[in-house]
């Protein structure tokens, strides 16, 4: 989401007669578009100013503004513990900052815009076009959640939940796919909670699907909890919904999911995924876990690694328990340091014996795959194939924007490497 937001703030500050600049040195205004969900990210941020500082030492200094759920979270602090920084803007007050701008050209009062106006957001970034040019492309459909999870700072940060009309998301989807995107991936905090005027997920993905030149759509993240049967049903009626989803459930305990306020059981999660696998065979999933999370004993680091191994994530993003203020898991008392580290690396050891195995599995296979750019060595070409793998290959043609059904002849760690197949690819549902 930070990605779509940072792209949106560069669109609006455009009429203003600003321009992204790759030449650290000559930029006038710094924006930094900020993420609160990992630990040390505030550290990160001064970091950055600091660095900023040291470039400008003997120039003019430019205008720095702090963007984004640490400007949420952390506010005034920042302007009075770091000088250099001009503003703080959140989230939902980002469709203010041209008018920001202009008053700190003229007069360098610090200002913090944190309001929670999503609706008065989105209104304005409605009229200004989406100039994101990218063959896979972000549009953010909902924000905010109300799921409380007790880990979680993003209720705190962006608000309540909040949907977007599909008439607004269905224009500018069609924008993107006009600039050249031929995959566009649906964002939100709490992507499958999408409900506008009764209009679900589902509807919008059906929706968007209609779009003649669009030939892939994805969404991020997903709540078990709001996973509704229209959505399964989308995934065997819709050619151009990709069979990887994204569905989060951070411990294989079912005691840790209720002191986290998960709101499901692990047996309801392996239900939804065994309900989602009849609708269509060929989806696979991928993961996000926090290990060390308050009270964790063994039994429940074996519960997660339980779950691991029989749901066979393709991928996950796995993190130490991280205490974030405000949360109401800030006040637990963490468990020991280096007994989590250990147990993290069991965990992602375990992780990437099963992504390795996967990925050998492709090897010799054809898969589909939508090429997004020429890499820097000529004539190769980098893509991704249904389950968001990332897929190399050698041509002389010009792959970007295109779908070519591709063999794998080679697999590492992170990347396949392929070459351009013949084969017509059959694409198949279960009953």
């Amino acid at each position: 989401m930070n990605e779509y937001d940072s792209n949106r703030i560069y669109d609006l500050t455009k009429k203003i007669n600003y321009d992204s600049t790759t030449n650290v040195s000559e930029a006038n205004c710094y924006v930094l578009n900020t993420c609160h969900i990992r630990e040390k990210a505030t550290d990160k941020v001064y970091h950055e100013v600091g660095r900023i500082k040291k470039t400008f030492r003997n120039k003019k200094k430019p205008i720095i503004i702090i963007a984004g759920c640490v400007a949420q979270a952390e506010g005034d602090v920042l302007l009075k513990k770091e000088n250099y920084i001009d503003a703080v803007i959140g989230p939902q007050s980002y469709h203010q900052i041209n008018e920001l701008i202009k008053n700190l050209e003229i007069k360098k009062n610090k200002v913090s815009l944190t309001e929670f106006d999503v609706v008065e957001k989105f209104d304005t970034l409605n009229v200004e076009k989406n100039s994101d040019s990218k063959v896979s492309s972000f549009l953010t459909i909902q924000e905010g959640c109300d799921k409380f999870c007790k880990f979680c700072v993003v209720p705190y940060t962006r608000g309540p939940e909040f949907s977007r009309s599909i008439t607004e998301l269905v224009q500018e989807a069609k924008q993107l796919v006009n600039n050249g995107a031929r995959e566009i991936t649906l964002l939100g905090q709490n992507v499958n909670a999408y409900n506008f005027e009764g209009k679900k997920l589902s509807d919008l993905i059906l929706e968007i699907a209609k779009i003649s030149q669009l030939q892939r759509i994805r969404y991020t993240t997903s709540h078990p909890k709001d996973f509704t049967q229209d959505l399964m049903e989308a995934h065997k009626s819709c050619v151009k919904l990709m069979p990887l989803i994204h569905l989060p459930v951070q411990s294989g305990s079912n005691k840790i999911l209720k002191n986290m306020n998960r709101k499901h059981t692990i047996e309801e999660y392996i239900q939804l995924i065994e309900k989602l696998q009849i609708f269509n065979s060929n989806i696979k999933l991928s993961s996000d876990f926090i290990i060390g999370y308050p009270g964790e004993t063994e039994d429940d680091f074996e519960d997660t690694l339980n779950l691991m191994n029989k749901v066979k994530f393709i991928n996950t993003f796995s993190f130490l328990f991280s205490s974030r203020p405000g949360t109401p898991s800030s006040h637990l008392k963490k468990i020991d340091e280096d007994l989590a580290k250990k147990r993290l690396i069991i965990f992602q050891n375990i992780s990437k014996k099963i992504k390795t195995e996967y990925r050998q599995s492709l090897l010799n296979k054809i898969v589909p795959v939508l090429f997004e750019n020429r890499t820097q060595k000529k004539n190769m070409y980098f893509g991704r194939d249904e389950h968001f793998n990332s897929v190399i290959v050698e041509s002389n043609e010009n792959l970007a924007g295109k779908i070519k059904n591709i063999k794998i002849i080679k697999v590492s760690q992170n990347t396949l490497f392929g070459k351009i197949s013949s084969k017509i690819m059959q694409k198949e549902f279960a009953a």
